[in-house]
């Protein structure tokens, strides 16, 4: 019995190669493997040997031979495949071990475009394929966590079941799939062309999912194959608590997206239903935490916690005293741990020291949701508050109205559209959202915020098309907005804060969320 054994990923090679010896396989190999497995003292056969035709092309041409894909390919069961086999002198190879170059790895590193091209796989995507295809007489292994099992059912049965091999095929099919939509979007990338005319997309499996959005629906958990620069729920370590769910990691998305606004001081953020029920800055972490959770304390029952900087044992404890369904912080110290660990199902996310920095922002990128029948990709709403926004009042914010006007903006980027938020200069006070009329949003903000709104910030995510929202706003006690302006009301807007003696900048950014 032929094995073939070609990977970039050594990860249990050795011990896998030395059971299928064990179980009377001859081994064949190229390269980086073979020199591990002679370090080893594992027998194996160079392929060149083997197919008595040389390397060449600086070690391009090694596995492109007919012995080798003949052997992979050719069907047992087929009279006219016995004998062109027999005429060519072809053996059969019944498993395949083959993971392909470090692509990715190459250009995470930086590497020149010289580097990356020469990490395209050719032999490697060709063996596996075609060992796939073939996956009724052929066993094809890509994922070294496959190994031992596949070693168990061998020296178990002396053969691996279809069952088995049609798994590994779904496999391979995806693994390679994978590799060349990485390869096709990396050249996309370095050509300027985010959204080409064919699109693929990759993600690995990080969990299934209990269930989806509601019970009846079924869901799973995918991210990407490279850990990028920012913070990332999906690149989040989980400390403790129950299994993520699909709305956790909705909300904790969400509530990172927020607090990432707000890299310049201690920041903490309460999400509900991915909507903001709390937002506040202090020097001190355990007291945003507390005046964020003091804004709509019903909400926060539940909630999901951003935190941007580490969370240590004050506000550990300040976390316990309420019921909360995950947090996501940079770290936790090891007193903070302690305490949290009374709280059994709490899940804890540590995103790493990225999301302390006072450089962390939300970053430029791109960002897709599935319609029926297709998907819509487009620039992440990463845009940053402005230094030029125009005063369209008669009177100018004071500078406390300008640092509150830039905080509700700020936060009136993550709230749905029609997107209302009064704040002050350090927290968010009411916000209202999701509705189809913006007078609809003034008014729920104004009515959870109540006599908490006198003197307030007010910001709308998309401009108001008649003056009764300003009004709602000036009622409820908002002395300055910030609004993108674009209306064909403007100046009757304009006139209505004038009125109400409120200052008015225009941003000329809209921020609607769907």
């Amino acid at each position: 019995m032929l094995a073939l054994l070609s990977v970039s990923d050594k990860r249990g090679l050795v011990p896998f190669a030395q059971g299928l010896v064990r179980l009377g396989f001859e081994l064949l190999s190229t390269g980086g493997t073979l020199a591990a497995l002679q370090v080893a003292g594992v027998p194996a056969k160079k392929v060149s040997d083997y197919t008595q035709s040389p390397e060449i092309l600086g070690g391009r041409v090694k596995t492109l031979h007919p012995r080798i894909h003949g052997g992979i390919l050719g069907r047992p069961d087929v009279e006219g495949d016995q004998a062109e086999m027999a005429a060519h002198g072809i053996t059969p190879i019944s498993l395949v071990a083959v993971n392909l170059y470090p692509f990715r790895q190459t250009v995470a590193s930086g590497a020149l475009e010289a580097e990356v091209i020469e990490q395209i796989d050719i032999g490697g995507p060709a063996m596996v394929r075609a060992s796939a295809k073939n996956f009724r007489h052929v066993t094809v292994v890509v994922d070294p966590d496959d190994y031992e099992s596949v070693l168990l059912e061998l020296e178990r049965s002396r053969a691996t079941s279809e069952e088995t091999r049609r798994r590994l095929m779904r496999k391979a099919f995806a693994h390679t799939a994978a590799y060349d939509a990485s390869i096709a979007g990396w050249l996309s990338k370095e050509a300027g062309e985010p959204f080409p005319h064919e699109l693929s997309l990759t993600f690995q499996r990080v969990q299934g999912l209990r269930y989806g959005e509601n019970p009846h629906q079924r869901g799973a958990f995918y991210r990407e194959h490279s850990a990028p620069d920012e913070p990332t729920v999906a690149f989040s370590r989980v400390l403790q608590g129950k299994e993520l769910s699909y709305n956790n990691i909705l909300d904790l998305d969400a509530a990172l997206g927020l607090v990432l606004e707000f890299p310049e001081q201690p920041c903490a953020v309460i999400i509900k239903h991915n909507t903001p029920c709390g937002v506040a800055l202090d020097e001190s972490l355990v007291t945003a935490y507390r005046t964020a959770r003091a804004i709509d304390e019903v909400s926060a029952f539940g909630g999901i916690v951003a935190l941007n900087r580490e969370v240590d044992r004050a506000c550990a404890e300040a976390l316990a005293e309420t019921f909360l369904e995950a947090v996501i912080a940079p770290s936790y110290s090891a007193e903070a741990q302690q305490v949290l660990s009374a709280k059994k199902n709490l899940r804890l996310l540590e995103a790493g020291p990225a999301l302390a920095s006072s450089a962390a922002r939300p970053r430029a990128q791109l960002e897709a949701r599935s319609v029926s029948g297709g998907l819509v990709l487009q620039d992440k709403d990463s845009v940053e508050p402005p230094l030029d926004w125009k005063v369209v009042s008669k009177r100018a914010p004071t500078p406390e109205e300008e640092r509150a006007l830039r905080f509700a903006w700020r936060v009136c980027k993550h709230v749905k559209s029609n997107a209302i938020v009064f704040s002050n200069g350090s927290r968010l006070l009411a916000a209202g959202g999701g509705q189809t009329s913006r007078v609809d949003s003034v008014k729920i903000a104004a009515a959870r915020g109540g006599e908490a709104l006198k003197g307030s910030a007010v910001a709308s995510d998309a401009f108001f098309p008649f003056r009764d929202g300003l009004d709602e706003a000036a009622r409820a006690g908002a002395t300055c907005v910030v609004q993108p302006g674009g209306s064909v009301r403007d100046s009757e807007i304009i006139a209505a804060a004038d009125e109400h003696g409120m200052a008015m900048v225009l941003t000329g950014v809209r921020h609607f969320r769907h």
